[in-house]
C-alpha cells in the first residue's frame, strides 16, 4: 500500500558527484541523482496519492459487492443443479445428478417430488434431505446414506439400496416393493404404512425399528436380520415374510406365489 510522506529536495548534481571517491563511480552517482529527483517529483504529486486511495476504495467496494451478491450466486448455483437433475430425468447413469442432489441437500433445499428413477447414484449422501414423494424407481443407490431423511410417500420400487443407511429416516407410506435393502441400516426408521413386499431385507440392522404399522411384508426376505425388535420376526412371518438364505430358493418362492 502506498504511504504518502513529504520528500526532501535532493542535493545538486555537483554535490552528489563530489561524494564519489573514484572517477569510475561518477556514472553511478549521476544515475542515482536522477532517480532521486524522479522519486522526489512523483512523491510530491498529489494525483498519485488520490489514485492510491481510489484503488483502496475499489477493493473495499469489491468485497462489499461480493457479500451483497452471495444470495444471487446461491440461486444461480441451485438453478444449475436443478437443470442437471431435470435434463437427465428418466435416463440411466449419473449425469452429474449425484453431485447436484448432494449440493442442494447440503444447502437445505427441498427435494420434494424429485425424479431420479433409473439413475446411478451409488454412494449418494442425502442425510436429512426432504425427499417426500420422490421417484427413485429402479435407481442404483447402493451404500447411499439417507439418515434422518424424509422419504414419506417416496417410490423406491426395485431400487437398490444394498449396504446403505436409512437410520432414523421417515419411511411412512414409502414403497420399496422388489427393492434390494440387503445389509441396510434401518435403525429407528419409521415404517408406518410402508410397503416392503418382496424386498430383500437380509442382514439388515433393525434396532428400534418402528415396524408395527408396516403395510405389507409379503415374501420379504428377513433372513439374518440383526437386532430385530421383540415380536417383529414372528409378526413378519405371520404376514407372509420369509427367511431364506439362498437367492435361488427365494426367487423360486416368489415365482411360485406369482404363478398361483
Amino acid at each position: 500500500m502506498y504511504i504518502y510522506r513529504l520528500r526532501r529536495r535532493p542535493e545538486t548534481c555537483k554535490s552528489r558527484l563530489q561524494r564519489a571517491k573514484y572517477k569510475w563511480l561518477l556514472p553511478f552517482f549521476a544515475l542515482e541523482w536522477v532517480w532521486d529527483w524522479l522519486s522526489y517529483l512523483l512523491g510530491n504529486w498529489a494525483f498519485l496519492e488520490v489514485i492510491e486511495y481510489l484503488g483502496t476504495f475499489s477493493i473495499l467496494f469489491g468485497v462489499i459487492l461480493y457479500f451483497a451478491e452471495s444470495g444471487d450466486r446461491d440461486k444461480q448455483k441451485h438453478y444449475q443443479a436443478w437443470q442437471v437433475i431435470n435434463t437427465a430425468q428418466g435416463k440411466g447413469g449419473s449425469g452429474g445428478r449425484k453431485e447436484a442432489l448432494q449440493e442442494l441437500a447440503a444447502d437445505h433445499i427441498d427435494l420434494v417430488g424429485v425424479d431420479v428413477s433409473d439413475a446411478f447414484l451409488q454412494g449418494v449422501r442425502l442425510s436429512e434431505a426432504n425427499l417426500a414423494r420422490a421417484n427413485l424407481r429402479s435407481a442404483d443407490v447402493r451404500v447411499g446414506v439417507f439418515e434422518r431423511a424424509d422419504l414419506e410417500y417416496a417410490d423406491l420400487t426395485s431400487a437398490n439400496i444394498r449396504g446403505g443407511s436409512l437410520a432414523k429416516a421417515n419411511l411412512q407410506y414409502a414403497v420399496f416393493t422388489d427393492g434390494d435393502l440387503n445389509g441396510c441400516n434401518l435403525s429407528e426408521a419409521d415404517c408406518e404404512d410402508a410397503d416392503f413386499s418382496r424386498v430383500d431385507l437380509r442382514n439388515c440392522e433393525l434396532k428400534n425399528l418402528k415396524w408395527k404399522g408396516i403395510k405389507d411384508l409379503k415374501l420379504a426376505n428377513v433372513s439374518g436380520v440383526k437386532d430385530a425388535p421383540e415380536g417383529f420376526i414372528a409378526w413378519a412371518m405371520q404376514h407372509g415374510a420369509v427367511a431364506i438364505e439362498s437367492d435361488a430358493e427365494w426367487q423360486a418362492a416368489i415365482e411360485k406365489e406369482q404363478g398361483k
